[in-house]
């Protein structure tokens, strides 16, 4: 049976525009624009969303709002229908569906709603070329509303992620160098991998501290969070164990799976007034 995941695009940010040669009081309407009709749209011209291909399907609920002269005094409903443009690379079916093609608007909500997108993920061998993208219209909106010349359109990036799974347990061989003191050492372990998020991870041993000592060896939050993007591993900057001052970081393009056998490669550097530097390997068990 397929997981369908909820997610809220939230909105960041509004910005209002006003022109330079006519600065009016905020309290103040102009008379042209009380009679200018009502707006409605999307609350932003584009986003981006992302899932894992792995067969599951993500619905997305994309906020949309009525803004205006007269909305305050509005009493009427509001419908719409929403389209997809042409010019979309996403293909209804295949990389997202609409769950409907007329929504409502509230006078008692505010003419706030959010419209539903479902993005598809079955049959999709991330990562893509190129990802596509869906672009939605605002049309046949009743009443004494518009569509919104700015966000009457939406366009909406679909970004697939390659299925991720590294949460286990595995056995550890680390090289430590430590330049500064002359040390150049191997280290046997066991650790785990915990999956903190989709293609996000967390270790229970960083350095070589917690490879000899194990988990919490050193205190604080025993090992390091990663991110999985297809095979490519990232681990970016963090204070070690959530507590000290010394910065664990991968080293750029050194970190990724082999898709074969499962076998990972760390290659990250802890720094604080110098760099101790670590090339692990981590084989399932």
């Amino acid at each position: 049976m397929k997981t369908i995941k909820y997610l809220l695009i939230f909105v960041l940010s509004i910005t209002t525009f006003i022109s330079c040669d006519s600065l009016v009081d905020d309290t103040e309407r102009t008379e042209d624009y009380d009679k200018g009709p009502n707006l409605i749209g999307f609350t932003k011209a584009e986003i981006s969303v992302s899932g894992i291909s792995n067969g599951n399907e993500y619905v997305f609920e994309l906020p949309m709002q009525g803004v205006g002269p007269t909305i305050n005094d509005a009493t009427e409903d509001v419908t719409l229908n929403i389209s997809v443009d042409p010019s979309s690379t996403a293909i209804e079916g295949t990389h997202f569906k609409l769950s409907a093609s007329t929504m409502t608007f509230k006078a008692s909500e505010n003419y706030i709603n959010k419209m539903p997108l479902t993005m598809l993920t079955e049959g999709i061998l991330a990562p893509l070329a190129v990802n596509p993208y869906v672009v939605l219209n605002v049309t046949d909106v009743s009443g004494n509303f518009v569509d919104n010349g700015r966000t009457g359109q939406v366009k909406v990036n679909l970004l697939y992620l390659c299925f991720s799974n590294l949460a286990g347990t595995y056995d550890v061989e680390m090289r430590y160098v430590n330049p500064d003191a002359g040390t150049d050492t191997m280290h046997y372990g066991v650790d785990t991998i915990n999956e903190t998020g989709d293609g996000q991870y967390r270790t229970e041993a960083v350095g070589h501290w917690e490879v000899d000592g194990g988990p919490g060896a050193i205190g604080g939050t025993a090992g390091f969070d990663f991110t999985d993007v297809c095979n490519e591993i990232t681990i970016p900057a963090q204070n070690l164990v959530n507590l000290y001052s010394n910065i664990v970081e991968g080293v750029a393009g050194e970190s990724y799976i082999d898709p074969d056998t499962g076998i990972i490669k760390f290659h990250y550097t802890i720094c604080a007034g110098y760099c101790r530097e670590y090339w692990v390997t981590y084989t399932p068990k």
